[in-house]
């Protein structure tokens, strides 16, 4: 009988001898290992019957995917990994993503540990193939520093990764991605540009706007709480206090104290609404609205934001733009 053992990223055969049951966990330990991923990756090409004269590009996450599509428009085959109301932070590949993977001509991610340890390998299979990080268009200075009293410390700075929230930012990190595309594709480079140009001009109207807009609520209203701390960015750039229950990431679940403290301060600031997200669970801001309940203080959903995940194709919320008109349009009428 096979003997399988699963340490740090390695997988260890001792023997070859090997029953059904044998194969069936070793193929579940194959598809939750990302060093398997890597290896798929790394050795397997783009199948030569499956190419095409357009380009495949595989995104990460939806808003990556977006912005893709609007610089390549019908000139490439574009992939989204994760689709509405999928959670990047607790995201592991499915068998189709790895073929997907390894059939793209470019992948493009956003970086600061958004996609965890899938960033690492992807930098990795850089040396095979194009990959492309979007955060790499973005000046250091600009990223939020999520872990201050431990870099005071000594320990090294860790970047908050929802730089979408902060459109100035964004559009940066779009303007480096579009011309990683057109330096890809000459044959299409110059549509590439243009459709940049033009998706650019968009983005800074959407700036412009979102300030405009959170600036109708008033300062003493203006306290954004969400499930987790997604919206720091968005906060920074936009004026608006921001506090998650939850820390950057959403692998941990928040605990009792994390919870009445939030009640305490709710009730404090006699804040009205807390929001909810799309691709995290309600079960900790309901707890939040309980215990506020119990305190004789009245505090009630403001709505669905959109946070690391965008909506459904087809839909406003299913595009960057309209998720972020649609989020302002929420947290404007939740707070007022």
């Amino acid at each position: 009988m096979a003997s399988i053992e699963y340490r740090d990223m390695s997988i260890e055969v001792k023997n070859l001898r090997f029953t059904k049951y044998d194969l069936r966990r070793a193929l579940f330990v194959l598809r939750k290992s990302y060093f398997v991923l890597f290896i798929l990756l790394l050795g397997c090409g783009k199948d030569p019957a499956k190419k095409t004269s357009r380009l495949k590009i595989v995104a990460t996450t939806g808003m990556i995917g977006d912005a893709v599509k609007n610089i390549t428009g019908d000139s490439a085959e574009v992939f989204v990994l994760m689709g509405p109301g999928v959670d990047p932070h607790l995201y592991k590949p499915t068998l189709r993503d790895i073929d997907e993977l390894s059939d793209a001509d470019i992948i493009v991610y956003n970086g600061l540990h958004l996609e965890g340890k899938m960033g690492e390998i992807l930098e990795k299979i850089s040396l095979q193939k194009k990959v492309i990080c979007l955060k790499d268009g973005i000046p250091e200075e600009k990223f939020i520093i999520s872990n201050p009293n431990q870099v005071k410390e000594g320990d090294h700075a860790v970047y908050d990764p929802h730089i979408w929230f902060d459109i100035s930012i964004w559009n940066a990190g779009v303007k480096h991605l579009g011309k990683e595309l057109a330096n890809e594709d000459p044959a299409h480079s110059q549509l590439y540009l243009k459709n940049l140009s033009a998706y650019s001009d968009r983005l800074e109207k959407l700036d412009r706007w979102t300030k405009e807009n959170i600036a109708t609520v008033p300062k003493t209203q203006r306290v954004l709480i969400t499930a987790h701390d997604a919206f720091t960015y968005f906060g920074k750039a936009y004026d608006i206090e921001v506090m998650g229950l939850q820390g950057i990431s959403t692998v941990a679940e928040p605990g009792l104290k994390d919870i009445t403290n939030l009640v305490k301060l709710i009730a404090e600031r006699k804040i009205k609404a807390v929001f909810v997200e799309s691709s995290v669970s309600e079960k900790a801001i309901n707890a939040v609205i309980q215990g506020c309940m119990k305190r004789g203080q009245a505090v009630k959903i403001g709505g669905t934001l959109f946070s690391d995940a965008m909506g459904a194709k087809g839909t406003e919320e299913g595009t960057y733009v309209g998720m972020v008109r649609y989020n302002v349009r929420m947290i404007v009428n939740g707070l007022k």
